[in-house]
Order: C-alpha cells, then structure tokens, then sequence
C-alpha cells in the first residue's frame, strides 16, 4: 500500500536494497543451519531485518539438524532445536545476491555472489571437533556481514 507521502520511485528504492544471502549444502543438517543461525543472530543484532532475508537448504535434505549441531550452537546461545532440514529449489539459487556452499559444490551461478567455504561436515563427528567447525562458520558469517553491510560496532 502507498501512503501520500510515498513515491514510487522510494518504494522501488526500498526493495531493490534487499539482500538474500544463502546457505546451502547437501544434507542441510550441520553447516548451512550454523551459518543460517549466525546470519539470523547477525542481522537482527545490526537491524538488518527489512533488508536481508536468509535462506537455507539442501540439495538431499536429511530428516534432522544433527543433535551435535544443536548442542553446539546452544553453547553459544543460538537455538536450531526443532528446525527442519528443506531442500534449496533451482530458482531461490538464482536470485539470490549471494550463495555459500559448505565444501560440497563447485556452484557457478550468473550474477550471484558464490562461495565456497570448504568446511569440514559435523555431522558424526564428537562436540570437541564440531566447536571449531562452529566457530570458522562464525567467523565467516560475520565477515560475509562487515563486507556487505559495514563493521558491526556494538556500542
């Protein structure tokens, strides 16, 4: 609905400014969901919610998040419990403004913003081996965030 005081032109303006970041692997259970809950926590923490949407999904989707993957994001105070693994449809791939894949494809898509973060799977793999994995996945979702939207400054 456009008030009086909206033009077009901002309208346009307003939705051509939002960004889909995605999150992708095969099973859709370990890596893609940390890195969807750490953009989650990301853009809600910078007031990002109007701008970026964040998609996950996977080309087989498993019938869970691994039970590993849930302990090691609660540690860190992050909730994936009851999430399910979807599949990643062709099209969502294709408009997205950027694509990462968790080690698993050589992905090229025309006039998206691909990544490859070349990441050990969790998912059979002890809590203490998982922590680290965790962590590079953060590092990388909060570095995707300076370099897209300005170094988050928390003061």
């Amino acid at each position: 609905m456009t008030t009086p005081t909206d033009t077009p032109d901002e309208t346009t303006d307003a939705a051509d400014e939002r960004t889909t970041l995605t999150f992708m692997c095969v099973r859709n259970a370990g890596r893609s969901q940390m890195a969807t809950a750490f953009a989650v926590r990301e853009r809600d923490r910078r007031g990002l919610g109007d701008r970026v949407e964040i998609v996950t999904g996977g080309t087989m989707p498993a019938d869970g998040v691994h039970d590993v993957v849930v302990e090691a994001l609660a540690e860190v105070g992050l909730d994936v419990n009851g999430r399910t693994p979807r599949e990643i449809a062709d099209e969502t791939l294709t408009t997205s403004d950027f694509v990462a894949t968790m080690g698993c494809s050589t992905l090229e898509l025309d006039g998206v913003d691909t990544d490859d973060w070349d990441l050990d799977d969790p998912g059979e793999r002890p809590i203490e081996e998982v922590r680290p994995i965790r962590d590079e996945i953060e590092r990388r979702v909060v570095a995707l965030f300076d370099e897209r939207f300005g170094e988050y400054d928390d003061e």
